[in-house]
């Protein structure tokens, strides 16, 4: 594989927050100034951390402000939702052997509080936050801790991320980017889009692989430890097994 290690944003690449975002920041502003803001004006909050974006906003109090963003936030949580195929790429990518990380601009407490306590934290090996590093997105800071944290090289990371920071970040790093069209919602011209989750391993995953899984979906046999692809428990009839074995071999030279 060309990619050991893809990395993601969270907010509007992983999980749909867009409307509870806009929303929360919205009422935000109109408890502190008693101002209404559509928001349609707020987008650009989409994508680096919230006290840059009520600093840009010349909200006096940063500190209380952030504070009850994140109540608001908090209280539109039902409204949040992973985008469709997530959670069946990230399996995939896992049983490839990628190493599976997060690059995003939510603070820490934020983080544990919401994407912590989601079943897909699982696949996450290393998370980088926004007070991980001095510098935020679009700097390159974000992506060169994960790098420091983590050893990999610039070559065989992809950033997937839906915003121009996100993808500015990557570039300044000297990173592979794709844009997670299904939730920039063409917002951001990127050399590469993708227009669904499952365009991923699509794109990023050998063919071999690809055909593999597709296999495996529809055989009623299962990798006893993955990523290997080679040591299998067989739940069909004896007769067919030379068969499968013969395949699973086949697709274990890819690697």
């Amino acid at each position: 594989m060309r990619y050991q290690h893809i990395v993601f944003d969270i907010d509007g690449t992983l999980i749909d927050t867009e409307y509870a975002v806009l929303h929360s920041l919205q009422k935000t502003i109109h408890t502190l100034t008693g101002q209404h803001t559509e928001t349609e004006q707020l987008t650009f909050s989409l994508g680096i951390p919230g006290e840059e974006a009520l600093q840009q906003l010349n909200i006096p109090d940063v500190s209380g402000a952030l504070k009850l963003w994140i109540q608001y936030l908090r209280e539109l949580s039902h409204t949040t939702c992973l985008f469709d195929g997530i959670e069946q790429v990230l399996e995939t990518l896992q049983s490839a052997g990628c190493h599976i990380g997060i690059v995003t601009s939510q603070i820490r407490s934020h983080f544990e509080s919401d994407f912590g306590k989601r079943p897909i934290r699982r696949y996450f090996e290393t998370v980088v936050c926004a007070d991980d590093t001095e510098k935020h997105k679009p700097d390159p800071e974000p992506l060169l801790h994960y790098m420091a944290q983590t050893g990999a090289p610039e070559s065989q990371v992809l950033y997937i991320g839906d915003s121009k920071y996100d993808m500015m970040c990557a570039r300044s790093a000297h990173v592979d980017f794709a844009l997670a069209g299904w939730g920039s919602r063409g917002r951001v011209d990127a050399p590469c889009i993708l227009q669904a989750p499952a365009d991923i391993p699509e794109k990023y995953l050998p063919f071999c692989f690809r055909m593999y899984i597709r296999y495996r979906h529809h055989a009623s046999f299962s990798a006893v430890s993955a990523p290997s692809l080679t040591s299998m428990r067989i739940a069909s009839p004896p007769a067919t097994a030379s068969v499968r074995i013969s395949f699973a071999e086949s697709v274990s030279t890819c690697f």
